[in-house]
């Protein structure tokens, strides 16, 4: 198992991909806008909303990787 193939392999794509580029800014307008209650759920839509949206642009996900999943089209 090499690092650069666990972090950088294409691994999402069609659906999901649009999922994430929808998902992650929509949960980010809601925090800006102050939607979602002061609690935990503010950090758990946040680390939502940047981990789909960093995987949305790198077109990577980890955990996809260690279970085997790959949405992308080679």
């Amino acid at each position: 198992m090499k690092l650069d193939e666990v972090l950088l392999a294409e691994n999402v794509g069609g659906y999901d991909l649009f999922l994430r580029a929808i998902i992650g800014p929509a949960l980010l307008i809601a925090l800006a806008m102050d939607l979602i209650e002061t609690s935990p759920w503010n950090w758990i839509a946040a680390i939502i909303a940047f981990g789909s949206i960093f995987s949305g642009i790198t077109r990577h996900c980890t955990p996809y990787y260690f279970l085997g999943i790959n949405t992308a089209k080679k």
